[in-house]
């Protein structure tokens, strides 16, 4: 699979690292991920021996009729790895993107998550 990956990539530079917040409670963390000018159909999310990857395409839009004049924005591949414990139900990750952020809900495995214990007299 890193073949095709490797294969896939359409620029010469090394992958920009989006940015990434995240968040947790007891059941869940929440990553969101700028990918700005990626949408559901350039964006990969993988999870491999403990690893969670994702990758992502941005491309220059288009503007017919008009030509680059000034650039900032480079499009590029991105890229951004995380080391996932077995306290995380992988086959339970949920990812969604909305406005180029990508929003990944890792749950909790059972094991994982706080118990209250039943405190009794003597």
């Amino acid at each position: 699979m890193a073949e095709t990956r490797e294969k896939e990539k359409r620029h010469d530079t090394p992958p920009l690292v989006p940015p990434v917040d995240i968040y947790e409670s007891d059941d869940s963390a929440q990553l969101l991920v700028d990918l700005p000018g990626c949408d559901e159909g350039s964006v990969e999310v993988r999870v491999e021996e403990g690893t969670l990857t994702i990758t992502a395409r941005a491309d220059r839009p288009e503007f017919p009729g008009h030509r680059l004049t000034y650039r900032e924005y480079r499009p590029g591949d991105l890229e951004r790895t995380f080391s996932v414990s077995d306290m995380v139900d992988t086959d339970k990750i949920e990812a969604t993107v909305k406005d180029g952020v990508l929003r990944l809900t890792l749950p909790k495995a059972e094991a994982a998550k706080p118990k209250k214990i039943e405190v009794k007299t003597a």
